[in-house]
């Protein structure tokens, strides 16, 4: 029997390259190898692909909602997607939307701040607060696209960078705060927020140096792309990825978790199943999972210092705490009942508050750092019966009084809806078909990569700094090679960690990389 015509729930016993874990970089790491003519088989311990862009009935049968990732702004510009290199877009049917509002940011006294795809038109509402911070909003966003924007996607994509004056400004800016960024660029309270509010959207603290770039990077993208929607939820691009693997004769297989790594002093040899299952490995093995939960994998011989120092230097970083709601009908927000898929809560105040209540275990009650997703409002095939609604916010994993999240989760869910429901129409009681909240604690349950209740993998800490994600996709042992959100360039739906996972692979393999992927 040929390995095509195996069962689903089999095997075959050796691969050329095994790729544990199927996220969505992991699956772009084996969509790029399996198009090189690689022979890839995928082992992914959950029932299903997907990882953090999964899409699941968490509330009511017929309502689609995105356990984690929602937006997928930051692919928009990932080769893989804007030069649609694996043809995911072109031949596999993924589709995107890109929404206007790109998000909304509704104010105690009932006015909107609606922001665009369209920078003219977002400077033209930010000038209803200050002329001088639409001026200073166009101008930064003309210099992230001057320049800084093309040295940044060489750094997302761990490429080297030209000695010349826009690679040091944009380095300079790296360095700096997002925090120091928005308070000398800005004046306004109410637009400070939003651009603060922005720069908060891959779960870091935006007072720590490093985050810089922030303000100007995500900005542009909103003004970009929008709030950007796969058609169907984020399942959607797993999926893609998943079909075109097996339709370069590749095998993606689920509920076939992988517990240990077989290494000896040649490099990988094998990886096994908790079900005791083994699978020889013909030439690479990539570990999309944990990095500081692969050095206890291997067995064989001791891990490599790499490794360990990976292991040791990693935090959960800002942990997480979601609630998702399946509605009668879409929300409207503020005293003129603007729509919108996206809306943000926070002011500057009230978000460093938080940051800082989060560190000491303690809730944000009052003005918490919100995301609010509303996604078949642009979507609505998601749920013909109603519509599905989403918070994301700060929370600890472990609280300071001691309490356990499953006594206080709920109580503290309905108090976020509450904050959420003082300007938008939609959140009534009434309007209320099924509620479920997540904690920090049930995130990491969700998936095993959450660890912390950290759904963005979390940070390294590195002589004195702080890293979104690990620097490289090579080993100490020959032939093992990581990707993920652990990896470069950190978490959120980019792609980035596994197409630059790729490239490391095929040319340790001795493979052109441009073969199947552009330079950049």
């Amino acid at each position: 029997m040929s390995e095509s015509e195996l069962p689903r729930n089999e095997w075959p016993e050796r691969a050329e390259v095994v790729v544990v874990g199927a996220g969505h970089n992991s699956l772009v790491c084996a969509a790029y190898l399996a198009k090189a003519g690689l022979e890839v088989l995928v082992l992914e311990a959950g029932p299903t692909v997907g990882g953090n862009t999964r899409t699941e009935e968490l509330t009511l049968p017929g309502f689609a909602h995105d356990s984690c990732s929602s937006a997928h702004v930051l692919i928009q510009s990932n080769p893989l997607v804007r030069d649609d290199e694996l043809g995911l877009l072109a031949d596999y049917g993924l589709r995107y939307l890109v929404t206007d509002p790109a998000v909304v940011l509704p104010q105690a006294d009932g006015d909107v701040l609606v922001m665009h795809p369209d920078v003219d038109a977002t400077c033209a509402e930010l000038a209803r607060w200050s002329e001088h911070d639409a001026t200073a909003f166009r101008s930064m966003i003309e210099t992230w696209r001057g320049g800084l924007a093309a040295a940044h996607g060489r750094w997302s994509s761990n490429l080297p960078q030209p000695r010349d004056g826009i690679t040091g400004q944009y380095l300079r800016l790296r360095e700096r705060s997002a925090w120091d960024v928005v308070h000398e660029t800005f004046e306004h309270p109410v637009v400070r927020s939003f651009v603060l509010w922005m720069a908060m959207a891959t779960i870091q603290d935006p007072r720590r140096p490093g985050t810089g770039f922030l303000p100007s990077s995500l900005s542009s993208g909103r003004v970009d792309f929008g709030w950007t929607t796969p058609v169907g939820g984020s399942q959607a691009l797993p999926d893609a990825l998943a079909r075109l693997i097996e339709d370069h004769g590749g095998r993606v297989v689920c509920s076939a978790p992988v517990s240990e790594v077989e290494v000896d002093g040649s490099g990988t040899r094998a990886v096994r199943t908790t079900d005791g299952r083994r699978v020889e490995v013909g030439r690479a093995l990539v570990s999309g999972g944990h990095l500081a939960q692969l050095p206890a994998m291997l067995t064989g011989a001791q891990p490599p210092a790499d490794l360990v120092t990976a292991r040791d230097a990693w935090r959960p970083g800002l942990s997480v705490l979601a609630v998702h709601a399946a509605l009668r009908s879409d929300l409207s927000f503020g005293s003129a009942g603007v729509a919108s898929t996206a809306a943000g809560y926070g002011t500057v105040e009230g978000m460093t508050r938080h940051v800082d209540r989060h560190n000491a275990g303690e809730l944000e009650t009052d003005d918490p750092w919100l995301l609010v997703v509303n996604q078949t409002f642009a979507d609505p095939g998601r749920a013909p019966a109603g519509a599905t609604f989403k918070i994301l916010t700060l929370a600890p994993y472990d609280l300071a009084d001691g309490r356990s999240w499953t006594d206080v989760k709920e109580r503290y869910g309905e108090r976020l809806v509450s904050l959420v429901a003082e300007r938008c129409a939609g959140l009534d009681a009434g309007d209320i078909l099924s509620m479920r909240t997540e904690s920090p604690v049930d995130v990491a349950g969700h998936n095993p990569h959450n660890l912390g209740g950290s759904c963005h993998g979390g940070e390294f800490w590195l002589d004195g700094r702080v890293v979104a994600g690990w620097p490289r996709y090579d080993t100490g042992i020959p032939g093992l090679f990581v990707t993920g959100a652990t990896t470069h360039p950190g978490g959120s739906v980019s792609g980035r960690p596994g197409r630059n996972a790729a490239r490391t692979v095929l040319r340790s393999l001795g493979l052109d990389p441009l073969d199947v992927m552009g330079p950049t």
